[in-house]
C-alpha cells in the first residue's frame, strides 16, 4: 500500500533539510558503502504514534534557473502540494515573517490540504520569543515551536502531522504480481508496458522524461495476472532541473516500494551506465525481487559472442547483486517478452520463499562441517542456530557467540549454501540478521 506523503516546504535557508533529517532520525547524506545504493534520496519513511508515512524534503525550492524567484517557488511548491496528504511549512524565527513566507502560505491556503506551520530555530525551550507570535499573521493556525538542530518541539510537530493524516485506507488484496518498470529516461519502459499489455496504455515518445507519474496497467495472460507500474525515468540529480521531473524521481522510488518485482530496464544501444547501477541499487536496497531487462536488443549489431560479452559486462558492473537474472528483449518486436514473464514469476516465487527452521539448521550443520567457522586469537565463531522470521526478501536470524567473528566472507559462504540447496534463488537478495547470544562456553 502506498504510504501517505508529508511534504516539508518553505523558502531557502529555513532549515528544511535539517528538520527532515531530525524527523527521520538519520542523516541521509551519510550512507553505507554498499555499491550501487542510491545516495541522493529526497524522501524517507517516518513513523510516529503507530502511523507510518513518507516524508519528503523539497530541498530544491531554491530556483535553479534565471526565472523570477516567486515563479520558481510557486511551481515547485505546487508539485509538492499535489503529492502530499499533509504539508509542513517551515519558517525561520530569526528572520521573522518574510514576503516569501506570505506568498507560500497564501498558495497553500488554496490547496485545501492540512498545513502544519513550523517555526524553526526556536533554540530556547520554555522561553518563547515575542517574535514567535508574528507567525500567526500567516493565517495557518497555531504555529509549532521547533529547533531542528537540538530536536526541541519535534514531537509536538509530529503529533500535529499525525492528527491530520487521512484514515488508514488499506488497498484491497489482489492476486496480481505488482511489477515496477524502472530505469533511466528513454530506455523504453513505456514501450515495454504497451507491448505486454497489447494497448497504447502510456504515452511513448523518443523525448526523455515523457512519463511524469507512475501509472498502473493490469495485464492478464497465460503466465498469470500482473499490475505493471510504469514510472518516470530516473536521472542523475544534477540533471533534474525541471521541478516536475524532480518529483517524478520520488514517484519512481515510491513505485519500487509498493512493487513485488522490479524490472530494471537497460538500453542495449547505450550499454551499462553508472546511473543504471544506482537504479538497480535502490531496488536491491529495498529487498525487491529483480530482473534486468536489456531492451532494444533488436538494434544491436551482433555476432555469436555479443550476448555473452554483454552479459559478462553486466555481471561485472552489477557485482553487488550477482543473483539477478538477465533477459535480452525488444519491446518493438516482442522478442523474448514471454521469457520476461517467466522470470518475473520465478524471482517473485524465490523472493517469497519460506524455509523451516529444521531445514535451515540442517543446511547450517552441513556448511559448518564442510568449512569450519573462522577464529581470531584463539576464539572461534560458534553459530548456535538459524531461523527465518520473514520473506520478501528471505531474511534469516543467525544466533552466534560473537558478531565480530561472523565475518562477511563466512556470511557470504552461508548465503551461497542456502542458494545452492534451493536452486540458486535467482532474482532475490538474502538478508542476514546476526544476534549475539551470551554463552560462557565460547572458547
Amino acid at each position: 500500500m502506498a504510504l501517505p506523503v508529508v511534504a516539508v516546504v518553505g523558502r531557502p535557508n529555513v532549515g528544511k533539510s535539517t528538520l527532515f533529517n531530525r524527523l527521520i532520525g538519520q542523516r541521509l547524506s551519510i550512507v553505507d558503502n554498499t555499491p550501487g545504493v542510491t545516495r541522493d534520496r529526497i524522501y524517507s519513511k517516518c513513523e510516529w504514534s503507530g502511523r507510518e508515512f513518507m516524508l519528503v524534503d523539497t530541498g530544491g525550492i531554491e530556483p535553479a534557473s534565471d526565472d523570477k524567484i516567486l515563479v520558481q517557488m510557486r511551481r515547485q511548491a505546487q508539485v509538492a502540494i499535489d503529492s502530499a496528504a499533509v504539508i509542513i511549512l517551515v519558517t525561520d524565527l530569526r528572520c521573522g515573517v518574510t514576503a516569501s513566507d506570505y506568498d507560500v502560505a497564501s498558495m497553500l491556503q488554496k490547496c485545501g490540504k492540512p498545513i502544519v506551520l513550523c517555526v524553526n530555530k526556536c533554540d530556547r525551550p520554555g522561553d518563547t520569543d515575542p517574535d514567535f507570535y508574528e507567525f500567526y499573521n500567516l493565517g495557518l493556525g497555531d504555529p509549532v515551536e521547533v529547533s531542528s538542530v537540538h530536536g526541541y518541539g519535534t514531537g509536538d510537530l509530529l503529533d500535529r502531522v499525525v492528527e491530520n493524516l487521512p484514515e488508514s485506507d488499506r488497498e484491497e488484496e489482489d492476486d496480481t504480481i505488482k511489477v515496477a518498470v524502472i530505469g533511466k529516461p528513454n530506455v523504453g519502459k513505456s514501450s515495454i508496458i504497451n507491448a505486454v499489455s497489447g494497448q497504447e496504455r502510456v504515452i511513448v515518445t523518443d523525448i526523455a522524461g515523457t512519463t511524469r507519474d507512475a501509472t498502473d496497467t493490469l495485464v492478464e495472460n497465460e503466465y498469470g495476472r500482473y499490475t505493471f507500474i510504469d514510472t518516470a525515468g530516473i536521472r542523475r540529480k544534477s540533471k533534474v532541473y525541471e521541478n516536475i521531473e524532480h518529483y517524478s524521481v520520488l514517484r519512481s522510488y515510491m513505485a519500487v516500494d509498493r512493487a513485488n518485482v522490479a524490472v530494471i530496464v537497460i538500453d542495449a544501444s547505450v550499454g551499462f551506465t553508472e546511473q543504471d547501477s544506482k537504479v538497480a541499487g535502490y531496488a536491491h536496497e529495498q529487498g525487491k525481487a529483480c530482473v534486468v531487462a536489456v531492451n532494444k536488443w533488436d538494434v544491436v549489431e551482433k555476432d555469436s559472442d555479443t550476448m555473452k560479452e554483454f552479459t559478462e559486462d553486466l555481471k561485472k558492473n552489477l557485482g553487488f547483486m550477482d543473483y539477478v537474472p538477465f533477459v535480452f528483449i525488444s519491446a518493438k518486436t516482442g522478442q523474448r517478452l514471454n521469457k520476461l514473464f517467466e522470470l518475473i514469476n520465478a524471482v517473485w516465487e524465490n523472493n517469497s520463499l519460506r524455509i523451516s527452521t529444521g531445514k535451515l539448521n540442517d543446511i547450517l550443520s552441513y556448511a559448518t562441517e564442510r568449512v569450519q567457522p573462522p577464529s581470531d586469537k584463539g576464539r572461534r565463531l560458534k553459530i548456535y542456530y538459524m531461523t527465518q522470521p520473514s520473506s520478501n526478501p528471505p531474511s534469516f536470524v543467525v544466533f552466534v557467540n560473537s558478531i565480530d567473528l561472523f565475518h562477511f566472507s563466512y556470511r557470504r559462504y552461508l548465503e551461497n549454501q542456502i542458494r545452492e540447496v534451493f536452486g540458486g534463488l535467482e532474482g532475490t537478495p538474502i538478508r542476514f540478521i546476526v544476534r549475539e547470544r551470551d554463552n560462557s562456553d565460547t572458547k
